[in-house]
């Protein structure tokens, strides 16, 4: 009864939100079996790791949606990238003597950056899909609210950071970040009171910044749609979620 009621709460991972079920969706493979069987058709093994392999795809899309568009990153409070620790002192000195927007314009650099960059992860995201074996699709089926999560976190992350810090690099470039974080640097060091801030590796603080955002993003779809009823947005949601 345990098992049959954790495949039923997370056949709806990441669905919320999804009002139209497309063919090939999660949706349209369970109306499938249930219209066959009037509503009742048990779901076996096979079925229930093929729907929870495509409502991960459904979800890991629409996390790439919302990171990889513009203010993605810097509208949203959760993964905004600030400025790296160690020029956080300089950044507040630059800020107290009324040269604030310079860091904006850094800030604003770095998040423009990692939204360029998003885009990359779909594909890598449908590549670790694909692999998904009846073990992995069960172990995640009884994990906790971010096992999906954390199922993508360590089988994506190495293929992740080789596509998207190559993409940084060259979108750092187009939007100025190498010109603007130059500029900041220098115009901190003229001050007469400044200490001096090591150097950062931006390409990598920034790379680093955009694959935690697009994981917590991720986390947090996953968590909403098994713990809040209010995002079970569909008729077959609520199917699926009442077990009968």
């Amino acid at each position: 009864m345990l098992l049959r009621t954790l495949i039923l709460l997370t056949l709806g991972l990441t669905l919320a939100g999804c009002v139209e079920m497309q063919n090939g969706s999660l949706g349209g493979d369970l109306l499938k079996v249930l219209s066959e069987s009037g509503g009742a058709a048990p779901l076996d093994e096979r079925t229930v790791a093929a729907g929870l392999r495509e409502a991960l795809q459904i979800g890991t899309e629409r996390t790439v949606q919302s990171t990889a568009r513009v203010d993605g990153f810097l509208g949203n409070a959760l993964i905004r990238i600030a400025v790296p620790k160690e020029f956080a002192g300089a950044a507040r000195t630059l800020r107290q003597v009324g040269l604030g927007s310079q860091v904006d314009a850094l800030e604003t650099a770095m998040n423009r950056a990692a939204e360029k960059a998003s885009g990359e992860a779909r594909e890598v995201f449908f590549a670790v899909l694909a692999q998904m074996t009846l073990a992995d699709a069960f172990a995640i089926l009884r994990g906790g609210d971010h096992a999906a999560t954390d199922y993508f976190r360590t089988r994506s992350t190495t293929a992740l950071r080789s596509r998207f810090q190559p993409i940084v690099r060259e979108k750092m470039g187009e939007v100025g970040l190498y010109r603007i974080y130059d500029q900041v640097s220098r115009t901190y060091a003229a001050l007469p009171f400044a200490s001096k801030t090591p150097a950062v590796d931006m390409e990598r603080y920034v790379t680093d910044k955009g694959l935690d955002g697009l994981f917590t993003v991720l986390a947090d779809e996953e968590k909403k749609i098994r713990q809040d009823p209010a995002a079970r947005t569909t008729a077959l949601l609520r199917r699926v979620f009442s077990g009968t």
